[in-house]
């Protein structure tokens, strides 16, 4: 019984800010790497950034470096994405996931296990 809630998505202007909420259950949070993926229309997934909790290892694509920020709350088995700066171009589909490896989020051929439902964030100029 494994699930991944992703939450927190809306329209915002350029500029703005939102802060992604993915909240897991029915496995051992610590011995997962958790975060979002993203698809626009027409486009193909992105990894955007994922944590690994048990030691705090973090990842960014290199198109949301320095604006996004990913963190855990271990107690609520939730993981946070807060997304400053955003751009038109971040507007899609997010998708909380979870994989045995970080290296999910870096390399097509090894995809997530888990999948959450999307959240649309969608950024106006």
């Amino acid at each position: 019984d494994v699930q991944l809630q992703a939450s927190g998505g809306g329209l915002v202007q350029a500029g703005g800010s939102l802060r992604l909420s993915c909240a897991a259950s029915g496995f051992t949070f610590d011995d997962y790497a958790i975060g979002w993926f993203r698809q626009a229309p027409g486009q193909e997934r992105e990894g955007v950034s994922c944590i690994y909790s048990s030691d705090g290892s973090t990842y960014y694509a290199d198109s949301v470096k320095g604006r996004f920020t990913i963190s855990s709350d271990n107690g609520k088995n939730t993981v946070y994405l807060q997304m400053n700066s955003l751009k038109p171009d971040d507007t899609a589909v997010y998708y909380c996931a979870a994989a045995d490896f970080m290296e999910s989020w870096l390399v097509r051929s090894s995809p997530p296990h888990y999948w959450g439902q999307g959240t649309q964030v969608t950024v106006s100029s």
